[in-house]
């Protein structure tokens, strides 16, 4: 077993830079995952790693020695993809066979290798048949069979539920984490979905434009994003980001539409900052129906409804503050129609402040 650790690492294609001064320890046996949006180089990050792709500077450990100039079949790295990339001439157990023989691993150990990974992966009454035969979901778990064989001390994982449908990626998430855990392999797992982000790691690297944006668990991502776009990236449905200025004491805030007051947690940030354009985040589910019990500091504000999504269990009302949407959840008893001004409680506790012209966070 392994960690990875990249180190001032590079990637360039002529002047196109694609990652630059990458600097990210991934622990042994840690599930690590590589959220962004498309093109943040987040997939090129891990293909450095397979050594399917060249770094134009820097370094890449694996355990204690640097990979870069090793090619990829000697680096003990485990790659899924997001296609699967299974041969369709060969039958699933040819395909969990195939980088075996490659390494020429005796038939006997080679047998038992295959059969304990197709027994992990509740695949056994599937060995002889070929992938065109095979439902996506079963498709992904022999090319999850087709790493696991070779023990690798590092499983690579790009996209591997994106064709998969809504019902089967949630119990393929819940799948590979379980997988992890069992047999505590140290992953890197590429994704540009949030909520496969949030669920499946022991830490999340949040990346943007080649550069790491932010790097921690779940939960403080969550709960403290670094800038704005780590604070509205991550979250479903996504935070409300209001424009206001800070009055001239700092103590409380004033948008179009609405006026907050600082909570005291916060006010040794915004101390001094009065007139400051700022930037207010607030999450869907820290504005309550009116009269709910608040945790902690809380104010009213009044927002026009626009729009209400059923969802069986709770409402997802899109509304206005003035000239700003906001987004909060009702419970669905009661359905506000469009036009409507609906009171709301907001969870002062629970507020972010950015800088308006940076977008780095204010509050500690």
């Amino acid at each position: 077993m392994a960690g990875v650790s990249f180190k001032d690492v590079a990637k360039r294609y002529g002047d196109v830079s694609v990652i630059e001064g990458l600097n990210l320890d991934i622990r042994d046996h840690e599930f690590m995952v590589l959220v962004g949006p498309s093109g943040c180089g987040k997939s090129t990050a891990l293909r450095m790693i397979a050594g399917l792709e060249e770094i134009s500077g820097g370094t890449i450990s694996i355990g204690p020695r640097a990979v870069n100039a090793l090619p990829p079949k000697d680096r003990d790295v485990s790659m899924v993809f997001q296609n699967y990339a299974l041969y369709p001439h060969m039958t699933v157990r040819q395909n969990l066979e195939f980088g075996l023989k490659i390494r020429k691993t005796p038939k006997p150990e080679m047998d038992k290798l295959v059969d304990e990974a197709a027994e992990i992966l509740g695949i056994t009454h599937l060995l002889d048949r070929k992938p065109k035969a095979l439902s996506g979901g079963q498709r992904q778990r022999v090319a999850l069979g087709r790493a696991i064989v070779r023990k690798p001390a590092v499983f690579l994982f790009d996209e591997p539920l994106s064709n998969l449908d809504a019902k089967l990626r949630v119990q393929m998430r819940s799948e590979i984490k379980k997988l992890q855990h069992r047999l505590q392999v140290t992953s890197v797992y590429v994704t540009h979905d949030q909520v496969e982000a949030m669920t499946m790691g022991h830490r999340i690297a949040v990346m943007k434009d080649g550069k790491l944006q932010q790097l921690g668990t779940p939960l403080e991502v969550y709960e403290k994003p670094v800038n704005v776009f780590v604070a509205q990236f991550i979250g479903m449905p996504p935070i409300n980001m209001l424009s206001a200025t800070l009055d001239a004491d700092g103590a409380s805030l004033t948008g179009d539409g609405f006026r907050l007051p600082v909570p005291q947690k916060l006010r040794a940030a915004t101390a001094g900052k009065g007139g400051r354009k700022v930037k207010v985040g607030l999450r869907p589910d820290n504005i309550l129906p009116a009269g709910a019990t608040a945790r902690g500091e809380s104010s009213p504000v009044e927002a026009r409804v626009e729009l209400v999504e059923p969802l069986g269990n709770e409402l997802i009302v899109h509304a206005r503050l003035g000239d700003n949407p906001l987004v909060f959840r009702l419970p669905p008893q009661a359905t506000p129609e469009p036009g409507v001004t609906v009171p709301v409680t907001v969870e002062l506790e629970f507020l972010h402040l950015f800088d308006a012209e940076s977008e780095l966070r204010l509050s500690v």
